[in-house]
């Protein structure tokens, strides 16, 4: 993480987490979050954790920056990114638990000197499959830099840090992003330009400097006058060490051109002669370390949720009311029930007239409760989490002043409480 603002303390001490966690040295920090290395109370297991502060994201208006991080993390299931396991939160912050990279930044590694030239290749083999996997699910990374190239015990790349990351839903149009980020010596020509720009092109020119770093020691473009390292980025101007190989040159000419319609593709790269040395061994290897999720691309409505995703729909891990502050708060329960959706529907339906609440919208397995003369709105939908278990999920929107405040909570879910599953009647057969 880069250091900004604060300085960190010496060490954060052994600070028991939520009774999971025990949370052991600061490895780094920035503007509103540190990172801890911690260990798993119950399994012994090393991770680190990224603690988030509530109150300085609010502040600096990056609450969508950081819901962004935990969705696409959350889908990202890759030997060469770093796993997030859980999200933890608390009245005041955010804990991202996440895969623990104990070989540190590569950052750290390239500033002791250049890499010999199929270490370089090695790492950048390793960061091009995990950015071509990232792509291929609409997801663009945005800011990636030695900083945000962790390594694991065996040396291994790990990317990580998608708090700038987009996703296709974030194009607009004419196919284009067109929100400026990313580190300055790393950003593409056509970043400067202002105009929109293909993130998968972004990214791919961002490897390209990271590996002119592996090989060279040092950055492309680099200038102590901000807008003289601009020029030189716009027009594409560098020069390769004099112990850069020939086919290195041309791939790097390829990866660093400053026509993004021009510049070489994720297939390209995979094809090219310089980059294919090895690769056949290493590609395997990949394969066997990682298991594909093949529900990915299932239609949403077809789908069983993974265990991650049954994770996030549990208490204490609702991001709609992380950080909410108006005057009316969407305030959400999850809970999970082994009846059929339809009974669960019939069941809510029979309720909601008890109580005298208006069904205002109706679908298959959901439906808009309103009372209180528009004082009470409330959306519950079901989703299938497997053949024979299923999720309930209740929205209230929660007015600050007004009647109705308590509908759900004292009359609703009281008579709902039958629906929810109970693990040990189950194993216990009642």
């Amino acid at each position: 993480m880069e250091v900004v603002g604060e300085t960190p303390p010496a060490s954060a001490g052994e600070v028991n987490l939520l009774g999971k966690y025990e949370l052991g040295k600061l490895l780094g920090y920035g503007a509103f979050a540190k990172v801890y290395h911690a260990r798993n109370v119950s399994t012994g297991q090393s991770v680190a954790i990224k603690a988030v502060s509530k109150a300085k994201v609010m502040k600096g208006g990056f609450v969508a920056h950081v819901k962004r991080e935990i969705s696409i993390m959350s889908r990202l299931r890759h030997a060469h990114i770093v796993r997030l396991h859980e999200v933890l939160a608390t009245k005041g912050k955010v804990y991202f638990v996440m895969e623990y990279a104990k070989g540190g930044e590569l950052f750290t590694r390239i500033s002791k000197g250049r890499f010999s030239e199929d270490l370089s290749r090695r790492y950048f083999q390793q960061l091009i499959t995990a950015v071509g996997y990232c792509h291929a699910r609409g997801v663009f990374h945005r800011d990636l830099k030695p900083e945000n190239l962790l390594l694991d015990e065996n040396f291994n790349l790990k990317i990580t840090d998608f708090g700038l990351s987009a996703v296709t839903d974030q194009v607009r149009p004419d196919g284009l992003l067109h929100t400026l980020c990313g580190t300055p010596a790393y950003v593409a020509p056509e970043l400067l330009a202002k105009k929109g720009y293909d993130g998968a092109k972004v990214d791919i020119w961002s490897c390209g400097v990271v590996l002119f770093v592996l090989i060279a020691g040092y950055l492309p473009f680099n200038d102590t006058n901000l807008m003289a390292m601009y020029r030189k980025i716009y027009k594409g101007q560098y020069r390769c060490p004099k112990w850069t190989s020939p086919e290195l040159k041309r791939l790097l000419s390829r990866l660093l051109d400053a026509n993004p319609d021009t510049r070489i593709t994720i297939d390209m790269i995979i094809n090219d002669p310089w980059f294919k040395k090895g690769f056949k061994e290493e590609k395997n290897l990949y394969l066997d370390e990682f298991d594909f999720d093949k529900g990915f691309e299932e239609d949403e409505d077809e789908k069983s949720l993974n265990a991650f995703d049954i994770i996030s729909f549990s208490s204490g891990y609702d991001l709609s009311r992380m950080f909410n502050e108006s005057d009316t708060m969407i305030l959400t329960e999850r809970f999970v029930s082994a009846e059929k959706p339809e009974k669960v529907m019939e069941r809510i339906e029979e309720v909601a007239r008890k109580e005298g609440l208006e069904i205002a919208k109706r679908k298959n397995w959901g439906a808009k409760l309103e009372g209180w003369n528009g004082n009470f709105i409330m959306i519950i939908e079901v989703h299938r989490l497997t053949d024979h278990l299923v999720m309930i999920e209740v929205k209230e929107k929660k007015f600050k002043m007004g009647p109705g405040q308590e509908t759900w909570e004292d009359k609703l879910k009281p008579q709902l409480r039958s629906l929810i599953y109970q693990p040990e009647q189950a194993v216990s057969g009642n």
